[in-house]
């Protein structure tokens, strides 16, 4: 054992880092033996929140404990990879392990949940905490569990939105108008940023769109974007892009404008969740952090959409504006047609496809998508200035048939690092209809939980592809879509699924 002199107080025992290439997704770990000098005399045990210091670098991490030398040295910690990487020094590496501060900002966490109304000083020391890594998984479920309870209001709203800002980089851009489009999400298929961005940007507006992946959904924009071109841009690639080409389609999280929200979204997924105000703050702190002036925001609404009815979309529209106000944003909300899914596929790829379809004018193109895609895209036209009200659809209907929206999208790809083939399933079954009969409900969410189930988002390849639409005539043994799956087992999760759940495409006889 060796030691280092603190300048502050008395000697410090240190351990020597060993990596152990455990993998615990983002969160940072740290193991050491139960009968470890620095545990006993630290009175550290399992599930304590460390902080670990080497190098000129400092982690705070869960610790686990092991028995025996056989899996670690008495004068070793081992790292997880997240820990590993973050940390980043070498094998051997001497270091302190200690009790971690206390969090401060957790009060007001607590305050949350019994009820109480939080400033914008909370929410601000609250997601610094939050970025800096301090919060573990469990208060980070905490904390957006106490804001779903008691849904935050217009100004709490307004000083998350703030504080999620205020913690990332922020893009400027040479142009009086920055247009982008938000989709609240709820509707599987929905992929309308990649044909939006190509007629926004071929009309000559500037359009750097950042996206998410995957919340709760079988897919994101940045998911299915993916399988087409590279999305993890750095803000030097992102600019390089959009100052070539007037858009992009890049994931947030790569350029750290609302590094908060990945975290928050991280946690949402886990917890299946995603709350009125939680999805304002994310949406609008990522637009402003883009440097964005206009917003086009898409709200389907339908029984089984996130949205489901037009009182709803309509509150949800009137916060989306009154929070957008203040951070100087114009927006524009749309209530569009959420009772069924929009185009065929549902996962990355599957999605990317339907893409690809509407942007090269196929002639199998699903018109939904094109329709959607169109009317999003006019009225960011609209609101940009490149249209008059009432010409936006036509103009970008028009760039569409002409071949300038494909052209610029493919420009865009190249631009991000190179065209690519969305991947194909190994594994793809049909699921038939039961009986002859008319279309009349599809079930959105239980459609989704089908392909996630089938292994979207994360095998890019996995989900759905869809054959019937509402009010189609059906024959018995007719498929009404295919199940996608990379893996044999991943298939067969999904078709029991299925089984069980007769609803998901309901027929009426």
């Amino acid at each position: 054992m060796t030691t280092l002199v603190s300048p502050t107080g008395p000697e410090q025992p240190t351990l020597r880092v060993r990596r152990l290439r455990l993998h615990t997704q983002h969160q940072p770990i740290v193991v050491m033996r139960t009968d470890c000098h620095v545990c006993r005399s630290e009175g550290l045990s399992a599930r304590s929140q460390v902080l670990i210091s080497g190098g000129g670098r400092a982690l705070q991490a869960t610790l686990f404990q092991v028995d025996g030398e056989d899996q670690l040295g008495l004068d070793e910690v081992g790292l997880s990879e997240t820990a590993w990487e973050r940390l980043n020094l070498s094998e051997g590496t001497e270091v302190q392990v200690t009790h971690a501060p206390a969090i401060e900002s957790l009060a007001s966490v607590r305050r949350r949940i019994y009820g109480n109304r939080l400033d914008s000083r909370a929410f601000t020391e609250i997601v610094q905490d939050v970025v800096a890594g301090r919060y573990t998984e469990v208060q980070l479920a905490a904390f957006l569990t106490a804001t779903a309870a008691l849904p935050l209001d217009e100004n709490e709203t307004a000083h998350l939105t703030g504080a999620m800002i205020a913690v990332g980089e922020r893009l400027q851009w040479d142009a009086p108008v920055v247009v982008d489009k938000h989709c609240v999400g709820g509707l599987p298929g929905n992929r309308t940023t990649p044909i939006v961005v190509a007629i926004v940007a071929a009309n000559g507006l500037v359009m750097p769109k950042t996206s998410s992946r995957a919340i709760t959904s079988p897919a994101g924009t940045a998911d299915t974007m993916e399988t087409l071109a590279p999305v993890d841009l750095d803000i030097a690639a992102l600019k390089r892009v959009v100052e070539a080409e007037g858009g992009c389609i890049a994931w947030g999280g790569a350029v750290h404008l609302s590094p908060a929200d990945d975290i928050f979204v991280r946690v949402e997924r886990e917890l299946d969740v995603d709350t009125e105000g939680q999805l304002i703050a994310s949406v609008l702190s990522k637009k402003v952090a883009a440097g964005s002036t206009h917003v086009v925001i898409d709200i389907p609404v339908g029984p089984t959409a996130k949205v489901r009815s037009e009182e709803a979309a309509t509150h949800l529209a009137t916060r989306i504006t009154a929070v957008a106000a203040r951070f100087g944003l114009t927006t524009q909300c749309l209530l569009t047609d959420g009772t069924q899914p929009v185009g065929r596929g549902i996962g990355p790829a599957l999605e990317a496809l339907d893409v690809l379809a509407v942007l090269q004018n196929a002639p199998d193109a699903p018109a939904d998508l094109r329709t959607r895609g169109a009317i999003l895209a006019g009225a960011a036209l609209e609101i940009g200035g490149k249209a008059k009200n009432g010409e936006g659809l036509a103009l970008a209907l028009e760039t569409l048939a002409d071949g300038r929206a494909w052209k610029k999208f493919e420009a865009i790809c190249v631009a991000q690092g190179g065209m690519r083939t969305p991947p194909k399933a190994l594994h793809v079954h049909p699921l038939a209809a039961p009986y002859a009969g008319r279309v009349i409900h599809i079930n959105n969410r239980k459609l989704s939980r089908l392909a996630k189930l089938a292994g979207a988002p994360e095998a890019k390849a996995a989900g759905i592809h869809l054959n019937v639409r509402l009010g189609d005539e059906v024959d018995r043994g007719q498929p009404l879509l295919y199940l996608h799956a990379e893996t044999g087992g991943a298939l067969a999760y999904a078709l029991d699924y299925a089984a069980g759940a007769e609803d998901i495409i309901e027929i009426d006889v």
